[in-house]
């Protein structure tokens, strides 16, 4: 069974960012990020810049970010083989 990755904030960032995502505020260290989908309308995600998220919170943010990004693609860079 896949097993969730041990990421940091950063680390979903820049994951994010390869879908598309780019920062577009901060507060504290939570950052918001944003892309304008095809049909024109805005995805938005808010991600906790910390060093090591828990497991709870990751899953949370793959879920929500699985509202835009298709699932398959999302999966590996989430969860190991």
């Amino acid at each position: 069974m896949p097993r969730l990755r041990v990421l940091s904030g950063d680390q979903v960032i820049d994951i994010l960012g390869g879908f598309g995502f780019s920062v577009r505020s901060q507060r504290g260290s939570h950052v918001k990020l944003r892309r304008i989908s095809a049909t024109g309308g805005v995805q938005a995600l808010t991600v906790p810049r910390h060093r090591d998220m828990d497991a709870g919170t990751l899953r949370a943010i793959f879920r929500q970010a699985s509202r835009f990004v298709p699932e398959d693609e999302l999966r590996p860079h989430f969860y190991t083989d």
